[in-house]
Formats: C-alpha cells, structure tokens, sequence
C-alpha cells in the first residue's frame, strides 16, 4: 500500500469491505480507511443519512463518489446514527487528506457493538489482507 495518510489511532478495527469502526465511551465513529481512499482517487460527494436512521450490521448506510466511481458503504457495525459529519457534505475532499481525524463519515451509538465487531481486523492485519 502506497498511503500519504498518518497512522490509524489506536483501537481501529476494519472490514474487509474497507470501512473503519473505533468505538469511544459507547459512541462508534465510522468512516472509509486509508486503502479504500487511495483505491477510490478524489473524493467529490459524499452522501450520508440522517441522524436518527438505524442500520444493521453490513447494511449500506453511505454514497461516496471519486473521479474514479461510486461505492456505496457498509455498516461494519450496527446502530443508530447519533451525529454525522456534515463537514463533508461541503468539503467531501477532507477524506483524502485527512481519513482517520476530520475525515469520518458518522457516530453511532450500537447495542451490539461487542457481536458485531467480532468479525473486523485490526489496522495491521487489515492492511496485510488488503495487500494480499
């Protein structure tokens, strides 16, 4: 992986379907990881849901489109949205500068947080997956 991006914070946990979950005080921020970035190219909409909307485990929840696609995104983790970042609405290009800080898509508070992420990797062995 060719990443400008700084590391991950400590605790991330990804899907394979290169979403990023990291769960603080009972609220889980959600957003892409540095791979799918680089894999996507220029981030220039992103469309997120409303706050209040609720979704289950591998649910589409998210729209990103770059210059090079669109790709829908999938919740790594179910629950229910308590705050999106509506920075991106206007900015969607903080993604590819900052993925992990400025860049998250939403925070959700989930019930089923401990179930649900048993099935994510870690940051290091996410990104030996993605490199294999």
């Amino acid at each position: 992986m060719n990443i400008s991006q700084p590391n991950p914070p400590e605790g991330i946990l990804c899907a394979k379907t290169h979403e990023w979950a990291l769960e603080s005080d009972n609220i889980i921020t959600i957003g892409l990881t540095d791979y799918a970035i680089e894999q996507l190219g220029d981030i220039v909409f992103v469309e997120l849901p409303e706050v209040d909307s609720e979704f289950a485990k591998n649910e589409v929840f998210a729209t990103i489109e770059s210059v090079k696609a669109a790709s829908e995104i999938y919740m790594p983790v179910g629950g229910k949205v308590v705050e999106v970042n509506e920075e991106l609405l206007n900015s969607p290009e903080i993604m590819n500068e900052d993925v992990w800080d400025r860049g998250w898509l939403i925070k959700i508070e989930s019930d089923t947080f401990q179930e649900d992420s048993l099935g994510l990797l870690e940051y290091e062995d996410y990104k030996d997956e993605v490199a294999s």
